[in-house]
């Protein structure tokens, strides 16, 4: 079955992209199939003052509750709602964490995260790889024109590029990184890509005007030379995440892998900044090994009433185009109409939308057989188990 921008596949999952029509997505989609239980799962926090900026991130009501948001979400993903916190979840305007999708999706795969930090004010209370000192602090604001030393940012490429070289097994790559969307919005726009109207976040209506004002004072600031190269792009207008996230893409196609990258304009991001630093012969042989795994309500999104349906296949098709390759996109089918829980339901009208991997998550329990109908059940109970727990309290009215 046919969208207007995608394709229904049998298993419920939606594939989109240019170029769909001349691959086998049904091929490489069972070969994504047969990884599900043999797959590197890393989720990768990081902080930047650009998510202190009023009003350019819906994750954490505050300035000050978004510094926590990153910590606060791996904990609900690796403990789940009732087992008390070191942080509790930042309150939110409307929906919930998809923090708790991912917990639910990673249960019924049996699956569980290698934890990347870098650039947070907290030390993680749980298990996880720092490759470099904590003191470092988060990235600048992109606005500045310098929100990393580039030194840090190679640092940070290296340490993720090791750790990709030495996988045996597939990769899933998801991100928790508050204002990682205007980030993403700056380094698209620094290697030339049109991205204008078509960058999501986690707002309802994501501060379009906002975002676009911080890149172009930004990118002004940095006084880049034409054609800047990824690491001199990340360390202008980037966040840590980034470095690391294509280090660690590129460590793993070396090694001969598939990488699904969890998420939406970061993870598109992160692909263009890898792109952009391999040779053009070579990119359509490396997105022949990526999919972009992301949710029904990204690629649903319409951020423009002068354009379509779907700006998050259009911002895909884009990148695609200037790199002259063909990108595949899936997205979890999953929707949250028949939900007995309102801040789930808040999902169809267009809050929150992704993060913490759900969308990628949630396509592989949809891949390996979670229905519809138990995955609402599932969430709806754990959207109960959060609000009884005296540690979430907080939790009330996101």
């Amino acid at each position: 079955m046919k969208g207007v921008d995608y394709t229904l596949l049998p298993s419920g999952v939606l594939a989109f992209g240019d170029g769909l029509q001349n691959e086998n997505v049904n091929e490489r989609v069972k070969i994504l199939q047969e990884n599900i239980t043999n797959m590197e799962f890393f989720l990768i926090l990081a902080g930047s003052q650009t998510a202190e900026i009023e009003g350019i991130s819906a994750a954490g009501s505050t300035p000050v509750s978004r510094r926590y948001t990153a910590v606060a979400d791996a904990e609900l993903l690796l403990r789940g709602p009732l087992i008390p916190k070191r942080w509790p979840l930042p309150p939110l305007a409307a929906g919930v964490s998809p923090a708790l999708i991912s917990y639910v999706a990673s249960r019924f795969l049996k699956i569980k995260p290698t934890i990347i930090s870098a650039g947070l004010l907290q030390t993680p209370p749980f298990s996880h790889v720092a490759l470099e000192s904590p003191e470092m602090g988060p990235a600048r604001c992109l606005s500045s024109g310098n929100a990393m030393e580039r030194t840090r940012v190679k640092l940070l490429l290296d340490g993720g590029f090791k750790i990709g070289k030495k996988l045996k097994k597939s990769l899933l790559i998801t991100e928790c990184v508050p204002g990682g969307t205007s980030t993403a919005f700056a380094v698209l726009l620094g290697l030339g890509i049109n991205v204008n109207g078509l960058i999501s976040g986690s707002y309802r209506n994501p501060p379009s005007e906002l975002k676009a004002k911080l890149v172009n004072q930004g990118l002004k600031a940095a006084k880049l030379k034409k054609n800047p190269s990824s690491v001199e792009l990340m360390a202008a207008v980037g966040d840590p995440f980034q470095p690391i996230a294509v280090g660690l893409l590129m460590g793993a196609i070396e090694s001969g892998q598939d990488v699904l990258l969890g998420g939406g304009c970061q993870m598109l991001a992160v692909l263009a900044l890898a792109l952009n630093e391999i040779e053009p012969k070579l990119r359509s042989e490396v997105t022949g090994k990526i999919f972009i795994g992301t949710t029904s309500w990204l690629v649903d999104e319409s951020l423009s009433a002068a354009k379509n349906r779907n700006s998050f296949i259009h911002l895909m098709n884009h990148v695609a185009n200037h790199f002259k390759v063909n990108i595949l996109g899936l997205a979890s089918g999953y929707r949250f109409n028949d939900s007995n829980q309102k801040v789930l339901r808040d999902y169809e009208i267009g809050y929150v939308k992704e993060g913490v991997g759900a969308g990628a998550l949630s396509l592989l329990a949809q891949i390996k057989g979670l229905t519809q109908k138990e995955m609402v059940e599932k969430c709806d109970l754990e959207v109960a188990n959060l609000f009884k727990s005296n540690n979430e309290i907080t939790c009330h009215g996101i």
